[in-house]
């Protein structure tokens, strides 16, 4: 038995630490990335606690993994357990004993799974919706953040195809948006279950777009599309730049329009922000209702943090609940985050929860915030590192060898500080909030693809925190 683990848990505790690894890659990895890399994995933890085994489906995934994702799955082990955790990586075989991936329960971690993932109950037609049913209405934390957008939502799933057709939901990540075009679905099916509805993430529309003219099967498309009685789509931002996509979701738009079926978006920015999408599509974008959710106010954090962890079958004393709220402050996503993190600490050390065992479980995420990293600073390690003048982060200069630190610059603001992106843009020069989304999306989207970005990244990282 390893240091540090007690007997009782000799069973549970390699679940626990597998499950804390999870957890904590689900809260700092991308959506898409989560879902389709990681999700899917199985995992072996040696009794000792010395050695993870990570089964694969197929040797080009675990090639992927092991060049991507290995180096700080091993990281995240070695960070959790306290000592260093050896990782494997193994072709998983048909019938594998390993353990599999437990996927977060709670709603807002990701986009809602594939049918086939979702065990939905398609309509009596044999239509599926992909709708996720827990993410309902009830289910739904109300508070200032969210009471307009939740109040139009309800109102569509009540009358769907008269009033705010379509309704453009917009808001940052992790603020419960996908939540809520689940729960106008789940309404409405609940009072129509031989209705038509269909969520989507726009990423799926354009795959099958691409499917529809591979395959010259555009009927069956316009069928399946243009047949709706409600369109949930999430995410129209990532039909940037997909002229075809585009006009293929005007042409849905408009057929849907046109038989009063109705429409619910949601994107990270209002219409008229949204960069590379036709001027036509952003005019009915706008035709409707636009409404924002905002970041969650203390009350609505701390009413959040106690409903789910209640519904992990933890209770959460208030006390415990105002301390995450007032250090968590961005967005629902990262306060489950937090609390997947206590509870993990909770389980693996049998220990209740308390303000002492949630400040050591964050210490991390406390530590960071405790330096309050500044844009100033950010700015000067930035200018330091890429050899250029601070002056030039403020300049409206455009060279590729000054933009793109600047670029740079402002993605680590938005990731390491609480400002806004109307306030970076202030720090940055007078520059308008788009230009700042534009560099946080561009930076976001290179770390991904550039394995010497994400490097530079790191040490920059690294360099800030201290």
């Amino acid at each position: 038995m390893s240091e540090g683990i007690p007997s009782s848990l000799a069973s549970g505790a390699g679940d626990s630490l597998w499950q804390a690894c999870i957890d904590q890659l689900a809260q700092e990895l991308p959506e898409q990335q989560f879902n389709t890399w990681i999700k899917p994995l199985a995992a072996q933890v040696a009794d000792d606690f010395s050695r993870v085994t990570i089964f694969v489906a197929n040797r080009f995934k675990l090639d992927w993994i092991r060049a991507q994702y290995a180096g700080k799955i091993s990281g995240m082990l070695e960070k959790i357990y306290g000592q260093p955790v050896h990782l494997e990586l193994a072709l998983a075989p048909r019938e594998t004993t390993a353990r599999p991936l437990s996927t977060p329960s709670m709603a807002e971690i990701g986009p809602a799974p594939e049918p086939s993932d979702m065990g939905e109950d398609p309509n009596p037609a044999g239509f599926k919706n992909r709708l996720n049913t827990a993410l309902t209405f009830d289910t739904l934390v109300e508070g200032t953040a969210n009471r307009m957008a939740r109040a139009a939502a309800m109102h569509v799933a009540g009358t769907p195809g008269q009033l705010y057709n379509p309704l453009f939901i917009y808001g940052g990540v992790g603020l419960g948006k996908t939540h809520l075009v689940h729960a106008v679905g789940n309404k409405l099916l609940a009072d129509r279950p031989n209705a038509k509805v269909l969520y989507i993430h726009a990423e799926q529309f354009v795959s099958d777009v691409v499917k529809a003219y591979q395959r010259k099967t555009f009927d069956e498309f316009k069928e399946r599309y243009h047949s709706l009685d409600l369109l949930l789509i999430d995410d129209v931002q990532f039909f940037a730049n997909k002229d075809r996509t585009q006009e293929e979701f005007f042409n849905a738009f408009e057929a849907l329009l046109a038989k009063k079926s109705h429409i619910v978006m949601t994107s990270d920015t209002y219409p008229k922000g949204l960069a590379d999408i036709h001027e036509r599509l952003i005019s009915r974008f706008d035709s409707g209702l636009t409404v924002a959710i905002e970041p969650p106010e203390l009350e609505m954090r701390v009413a959040i943090l106690i409903n789910k962890a209640r519904a992990e079958s933890a209770e959460m004393p208030e006390e415990v609940a105002f301390f995450v709220a007032k250090n968590v402050r961005s967005n629902v996503r990262e306060l489950e985050g937090a609390l997947r993190k206590i509870l993990a600490y909770s389980r693996f050390n049998q220990k209740e929860i308390s303000i002492a065992l949630a400040r050591e479980a964050l210490r991390d995420l406390l530590s960071i915030q405790n330096r309050q990293i500044s844009v100033e600073n950010i700015q000067k390690t930035v200018a330091d590192y890429y050899k250029i003048k601070v002056a030039d982060m403020y300049s409206k200069k455009r060279p590729a060898s000054i933009a793109r630190p600047r670029q740079i610059a402002m993605y680590l603001a938005k990731e390491l500080t609480q400002k806004s992106l109307p306030e970076i843009g202030e720090l940055f020069g007078g520059r308008d909030h788009t230009t700042v989304l534009h560099a946080v999306r561009k930076i976001s989207g290179e770390r991904q693809q550039l394995t010497e970005l994400n490097q530079q990244l790191h040490v920059l990282e690294q360099t800030l925190k201290g």
